[in-house]
């Protein structure tokens, strides 16, 4: 070997062993002992992580020291539940875990409405929240807080981690448990001690986990059952929920639909499952869902309910619903199965995989009658609204973000009014793209939820449809998605009133409504403004479609949309609590 090629060789050997460009940082260091700090990191790596959403603090310190390197990219939220939010948008619109750290004491707690949120929706979420020294839990320390016990009940499974040896193997079973069965958040308390030990960083292949095991596999014997009743029914109803969307199921479902020719109505989170725009669809039920889907539930002789929860914005008066029908519940939660509506075919497992094995056995059921009923009904009791040329109608606006988008937009929303018209006016043809807090109805969830989805979906346009309180309740999130350029478009249906629970006080209560006008607002504008974005206002009917226009020409920053809309315009149809859904309330009352 010549002298210069002895060099090269030299040169090639030295920078494999010592330098971090070329070797693996990771690999190094795992064979040696490291910090509990670096074990979070590199565990992270591990599970393939591409954003952690959070905010610093006292005992989190040592972990943010070893994310300042980190591959994946943090995003520093400007409050923890927009952290949390956030990585809930992430998480719903990619099928992947959100990932979220906080500080102890009011950082945790921060998080809090974000788990709840999580855990309703049955969202996949890991979350860090650092705690004092193991020395000082129990005495009160500065920023202490009991976060395992007050997360006990909102999530799906929580640690406390009281060994660094302990912290790896910790971190694979939350990842694990947050993404298999149902899915939700998991909580990891992480004393300052423990980011500060050391031990040898060693990454379980795989999951033990005595006494959890989802069923993912449907009993034979009651697909079968399932497949006979589908077959003799003939008023048939099939009910999807989000359950769908989690498992992946929406090609069987739709499968499933164009086998046997049964209408299919989905819950608010189950939109997208199944194309709105076939004429099968009978969109969303229950309280504000379509009077054609509630006629064919109250009506059905056979509801096959698949990945869905019979909540009671979906059921109205339990003991009225549906009293007729055989109800065949696919769930993977063993505990929703009859937990609210007692149901004559359980089937637990995954909808995936039961509705796969359905489609080998099923076949379609003689329902034309009831088809053509159904379409009778669904043409003479649309979903409409009085439109005017001298207002900005809320409904008129989302049919307007629908068309200039051709419906490939993704949809997050803030929780009230503004929601209902999002679910009912834009029409949904594809999974993961409407993204709603539905089980807590979270307000403030929407923005930051848009900014994790469009970190999940650079390819799609997102649209946060908001209302004008609502908006309010994280709008400093702003700052996150200008300073990362992201081309959210929030669209704020101004309407001076708390709308939701304003039109419960009108309707219900005598119309006095009681601190529910908002009529002392920001000027929407001038905050876009402030906080880097691009506004408009809207005031005229006619200027709705330019300014949507607009905001898609708009790509490098968000944009605000304050479409000044009907004030006291409402969302019908309605069902009043505790009434069944066949007592759907169509338009005002005299």
């Amino acid at each position: 070997m010549g002298i210069a090629k002895l060099k090269i060789f030299l040169a090639i050997t030295y920078i494999f062993l010592f330098s971090d460009k070329f070797l693996s940082y990771f690999f190094r260091r795992s064979l040696l002992k490291i910090k509990g700090s670096q074990i979070i990191v590199e565990s992270l790596i591990k599970e393939n992580v591409e954003y952690m959403f959070g905010y610093p603090g006292g005992v989190v310190i040592p972990i943010f020291h070893e994310l300042y390197h980190a591959p994946f990219k943090f995003i520093l939220s400007r409050h923890e539940q927009g952290a949390i939010h956030a990585a809930d948008g992430y998480a719903r619109a990619s099928g992947k875990p959100g990932v979220v750290i906080a500080t102890s004491g009011p950082g945790a707690t921060n998080l809090i409405t974000g788990i709840a949120t999580a855990h309703m929706d049955s969202v996949p979420l890991v979350v860090f929240t650092g705690q004092v020294s193991t020395a000082l839990i129990g005495n009160d320390a500065f920023q202490e807080v009991d976060i395992t016990g007050i997360t006990r009940p909102i999530s799906k499974h929580n640690y406390l981690v009281q060994d660094v040896k302990d912290l790896a193997r910790i971190i694979k079973e939350a990842f694990y448990i947050a993404t298999t069965g149902r899915p939700g958040p998991v909580v990891i308390d992480v004393p300052v001690d423990i980011s500060n030990s050391v031990h040898k960083f060693e990454y379980p292949e795989e999951v033990q986990l005595r006494g959890y095991k989802p069923t993912y596999d449907g009993h034979p014997i009651q697909i079968s059952k399932a497949c006979k009743l589908i077959e003799s029914s003939k008023r048939p109803v099939i009910y999807a929920g989000g359950g769908v969307i989690i498992s992946g199921a929406h090609e069987e479902l739709r499968e499933l639909v164009k086998k046997t020719g049964i209408p299919i109505t989905t819950t608010l989170l189950g939109m997208g499952a199944y194309p709105e725009t076939d004429p099968l669809s009978l969109e969303m039920l229950g309280m504000h869902g379509t009077y054609f889907a509630n006629y064919a539930i109250h009506h059905s002789d056979l509801i096959i309910a698949i990945g869905a929860r019979f909540d009671d914005r979906v059921t109205g008066k339990v003991s009225e619903f549906a009293p007729n029908a055989k109800i065949i519940h696919i769930d993977i939660d063993p505990a929703s199965v009859s937990k609210n509506i007692q149901v004559d075919v359980p089937i637990v497992g995954d909808c995936k995989r039961i509705l796969r094995e359905m489609l080998k056995e099923v076949k379609a059921p003689d329902i034309a009658e009831w088809v053509e009923e159904v379409r009778r009904v669904k043409t003479t009791h649309p979903l409409q609204y009085e439109d005017k040329e001298n207002e900005i109608k809320p409904q008129y606006v989302i049919e307007q973000i629908f068309k200039e988008t051709d419906g490939k937009a993704i949809i997050t929303t803030e929780v009230g009014q503004h929601q209902m018209w999002a679910a009912q006016f834009y029409k949904y043809t594809e999974p993961r793209t409407f993204i709603s807090s539905g089980g807590l109805g979270t307000m403030g969830f929407g923005l930051p939820a848009a900014i994790g989805v469009q970190l999940a979906r650079p390819d799609r346009r997102v649209f946060d449809i908001a209302g004008d309180g609502s908006i309010q309740m994280n709008i400093q999130e702003l700052i996150v998605a200008a300073q990362h350029r992201l081309p959210v478009i929030v669209a704020i249906l101004n309407n001076g009133f708390l709308g939701m629970v304003r039109q419960w006080q009108q309707l219900f209560w005598e119309k006095r409504y009681s601190h529910t006008c908002i009529n002392f607002a920001p000027d929407f504008v001038k905050l876009a403004d402030a906080y880097g974005c691009y506004g408009m206002r809207i005031t005229e009917k006619a200027d709705v479609v330019p300014a949507i226009r607009k905001a898609l020409e708009i790509t490098d920053r968000p944009i605000i949309l304050d479409f000044h809309v009907s004030r006291e315009e409402n969302v019908y149809p309605m069902v009043p609590a505790g009434k069944t859904i066949k007592d759907t309330i169509m338009r005002e009352l005299a």
